[in-house]
């Protein structure tokens, strides 16, 4: 799992290696008697098999998983890793963190010097498109762990995409990096995993990531020679791209949205970006969601909500509850907000039935009933005035970070008053 597409050659050369007495950063642009790794002989062929000399690139958790397996490995009698140092593009992320901890060697982005002293390279969501000229001085090449089936999901966000999209099956692929492209070299190892159906993008990452790891990647290492030459080229049917997400994605759109779409959004994106909408004028950001309300519009002051709530993995039990809601002309328009005092949540009608938050985020985090007694009660009191959450304008397309913060208005506006009337 990979993301940007920087250039490798365009940033002025740096390679930086922690030596073996703790002392951090070292430059290693000036010339010593004894350099630090020593060389080793290079091997001219892949075919030789295991131990491999491995340079790792990575940045984030994900990655970590990986380089935590490997740096066990070398330190294992029989392992597939012999020596093992690690590519960064920043000295500021968990897998240049780790790095430090396990005193392994460290580069700084792009490394040189590379040339005749690695025989493979591992890349695990590193953000960089690795060019031809650095791929060529390995002589097994560089693989890829990419948490998705490819083809499908080719890019930067595999999971979220697995989540937003409710794949049901997901897994992890190792392939070998073409310089042309993200994710598109032939594959050496391939798994299948199941997603959970309440899975979040956090939860399946975990998971993925140390499959990816133990599973996948070392057992890939340990059978080099017979995996790259049983390899097999990516299938054109079927690939999809995952670009990078972003907060503007982050946008419900009422009339749009069902409720099996804005909760498969918040377990994809929810954890980095809050669902947003907007109030009054001004952005409202929806935390902590507490699913599909099933509400019965029998009569104009008394409605059952049947209000999921989440036990466990992923469990689901409602609970029945009569109840009356003040704003019984605002029934079935989408963006209409009640508050149900009994479970203190917030129930948004959407495209094809209710959706509920516990809480919001305005200047400050607020429960459901904050908001309520703070605002919303504001603009139920007057007759026959309704209350709605307001998609953005364009479904939120052009809206990519965050509008300008207004002061919240006491009454409702012109906009919500004409689509309850």
């Amino acid at each position: 799992m990979r993301s940007g597409g920087g250039t490798a050659g365009a940033a002025t050369l740096a390679v930086l290696r922690l030596r073996p007495d703790g002392g951090g950063w070292a430059s290693a642009g000036r010339k010593t008697e004894t350099p630090w790794p020593p060389r080793g002989p290079r091997r001219s062929l892949c075919s030789s098999g295991p131990p491999w000399r491995l340079l790792f690139f990575g940045s984030d958790h994900f990655a970590v998983e990986s380089l935590k397996v490997l740096a066990a490995d070398r330190s294992r009698s029989g392992g597939a890793v012999s020596s093992l140092e690690v590519a960064t593009l920043s000295a500021d992320v968990p897998v240049a963190d780790f790095a430090r901890r396990e005193r392994l060697p460290l580069h700084r982005w792009p490394p040189r010097d590379v040339e005749g002293r690695f025989d493979v390279g591992v890349v695990v969501s590193f953000g960089c498109l690795l060019h031809q000229r650095l791929i060529a001085k390995f002589p097994c090449g560089i693989l890829n762990v990419h948490p998705s089936l490819l083809p499908r999901w080719r890019g930067p966000a595999p999971i979220f995409h697995t989540i937003l999209n409710g794949d049901t099956v997901t897994g992890v692929s190792v392939m070998q990096i073409r310089a042309h492209g993200f994710d598109v070299g032939p594959i050496l190892n391939q798994a299948v995993h199941a997603v959970p159906e309440s899975s979040t993008t956090d939860e399946l990452a975990d998971v993925l990531a140390a499959e990816g790891a133990q599973l996948q990647l070392l057992d890939t290492l340990r059978k080099l020679p017979r995996k790259m030459a049983d390899k097999r080229e990516q299938s054109p049917a079927g690939a999809t791209f995952a670009p990078k997400i972003s907060a503007s994605m982050s946008w419900i759109v009422w009339e749009e949205h069902t409720c099996q779409h804005i909760d498969r959004l918040h377990r994809a994106i929810g954890s980095r970006f809050p669902l947003r909408t907007t109030w009054m004028g001004g952005t409202i950001k929806l935390v902590d969601f507490a699913g599909r309300c099933h509400i019965s519009f029998a009569g104009q002051s008394r409605r059952r909500l049947f209000v999921p709530l989440r036990l466990g993995y992923c469990l689901d039990v409602r609970i029945v509850i009569s109840l009356g809601f003040s704003d019984a002309g605002a029934e079935r328009m989408p963006g209409s907000v009640s508050f149900h005092k009994e479970s203190n949540t917030l129930a948004v009608c959407c495209k094809d039935g209710w959706v509920g938050f516990k809480a919001v985020i305005l200047k400050k985090r607020l429960t459901a009933a904050d908001f309520y007694n703070g605002y919303l009660h504001r603009v139920l009191r007057p007759r026959g005035a309704a209350a709605a959450f307001v998609s953005p304008p364009g479904g939120g397309k052009a809206s990519g970070g965050e509008p300008p913060h207004t002061h919240l208005a006491k009454k409702t506006t012109a906009e919500q008053r004409r689509r309850h009337k």
